[in-house]
């Protein structure tokens, strides 16, 4: 709003510099020519993921809006090549306001730096935005509420390479019933995404056996990460 308010307030000035030029002229009445016009600046800083999130942060579509106390959006490059999607926020999540900052967070950056990512160059995100109680599974119903505002927010990134992490973001995104297992170790297509699934941090840190078979999938999205960018490694 303040950007727009400077903006017409250099409109105005331009304007008036114009009809000060024509009285120094000795004209009586001025008639504007009818190519005059005046531009406003394009807002260069605008940013439609950021614009979104206002429109959307206050959300009660669902229950869960009662208990949270933070929206937990997604945090990460607007316009990231890649895009990383878990199940829900937990207790930390949900107190920062921000995905993948507790302990399976901080195993994720491990992961990412694994690959040669920094967690500021990718976005990271979850099928839902408030957290259900004890960190429970996603309910059907709360998925079906939230997902949309993801699949904005993945229109709006544009990424050429999706994540699933864990079970419950690949099936709902895939749209299938198929386990984990069947799902990893090769890429899908979500909507012209070519779209991986692995095993969620959380688990990892459960099930530590997990950890190879991870470790193969994330090199699996580099790989193709750099073929994409014509960088091969």
């Amino acid at each position: 709003m303040e950007d727009r308010y400077n903006q017409m307030l250099e409109a105005f000035a331009l304007a008036k510099k114009y009809l000060k030029q024509q009285r120094e002229l000795g004209l009586e009445e001025v008639k504007l020519p009818s190519n005059f016009k005046i531009e406003l600046k394009k807002d260069s800083n605008k940013n439609p993921l950021k614009e979104f999130y206002h429109k959307i942060k206050d959300c009660q579509r669902c229950h869960l809006h009662k208990s949270r106390t933070n929206f937990v959006f997604g945090v990460g490059d607007s316009k990231a090549g890649v895009m990383f999607i878990g199940e829900a926020p937990g207790r930390d999540e949900d107190l920062q306001g921000e995905p993948f900052v507790g302990r399976a967070g901080q195993l994720l950056n491990k992961i990412l730096a694994a690959i040669n990512f920094q967690r500021e160059e990718v976005y990271i995100a979850n099928i839902l935005k408030c957290r259900p109680p004890e960190n429970r599974d996603p309910l059907p119903e709360e998925i079906e509420k939230c997902e949309p505002y993801l699949i904005e927010q993945i229109k709006l990134i544009q990424p050429k390479l999706i994540c699933a992490l864990g079970r419950i973001s690949a099936q709902a995104l895939l749209k299938t019933n198929l386990p984990l297992n069947r799902l990893r170790g090769r890429f899908h297509d979500y909507q012209g995404i070519k779209f991986l699934v692995t095993y969620h941090p959380a688990a990892l840190l459960r099930y530590p056996q997990f950890k190879k078979d991870t470790w193969e999938d994330v090199k699996l999205l580099r790989a193709e990460y750099d073929r994409m960018k014509g960088n091969r490694i």
